[in-house]
């Protein structure tokens, strides 16, 4: 892995914890530096500052400035309109709500990369992983931030490993997808023929959308 790529200077220049906190900077610029020329479409799940107008989208910016050519879309279930400028735009709205997000997808007209750092409820990342997912562009990368929330009681989390309502749980048992020829009798589903492969870091899940080969 390359270490203190530009994309991890570009979140030090804006003050996104994407790097100097989580340390995801690195990782993302791995899989996403194939992209950064290309006229992409991003969404990103959250956009900070809670409910203050006028705070977060520190990693907007920081989206923008790595895609110069890209066009970074998010939402939040705040009004973040104020921070809105060329390349950037902000939809009032909840990551749960398959309707809100079929209604983002069609305004945005295309859709190559998620970043979930929303409300890390795992009912929550679930839901929009279900609905976003099949959206992505057939090529598309999709990332949950923040996944230590998967063992959080407040968050829907839970100790039990077998608990497929949490959000690593859930990502764990499609892992099994992957190898579904070989095991007899797996229910096979679109997430089953459409994930190339899935790496897990700490604290975060990195998905690729693509027909396994």
């Amino acid at each position: 892995m390359i270490k203190n790529t530009i994309l991890s200077s570009l979140a030090t220049q804006h003050g996104t914890d994407k790097w100097n906190h989580h340390y995801y900077t690195d990782i993302y610029h791995h899989y996403l530096q194939h992209l950064k020329n290309s006229s992409i479409k991003l969404l990103e799940i959250g956009v900070g500052g809670y409910e203050y107008p006028d705070r977060g989208g520190q990693s907007l910016k920081m989206w923008k400035d790595y895609f110069p050519h890209g066009q970074i879309w998010a939402i939040d279930i705040y009004d973040k309109s104020k921070l809105q400028e060329d390349r950037i735009a902000i939809l009032q709205g909840s990551q749960n709500d398959a309707d809100f997000l079929q209604e983002v997808f069609n305004r945005m007209g295309g859709l190559h990369v998620v970043v979930d750092d929303g409300s890390h409820k795992c009912s929550d990342v679930i839901a929009s992983f279900q609905k976003l997912f099949p959206l992505l562009d057939e090529n598309g990368i999709y990332i949950i931030e923040d996944t230590e929330t998967s063992y959080w009681e407040s968050y829907g989390g839970s100790f039990d490993l077998n608990n497929p309502c949490t959000t690593k749980n859930f990502f764990i048992s499609l892992l099994h997808g992957l190898d579904h020829i070989t095991i007899p009798n797996f229910p096979v589903s679109y997430f089953t023929k459409n994930i190339k492969g899935m790496s897990f870091y700490r604290n975060l899940i990195i998905v690729q959308k693509g027909e396994p080969k």
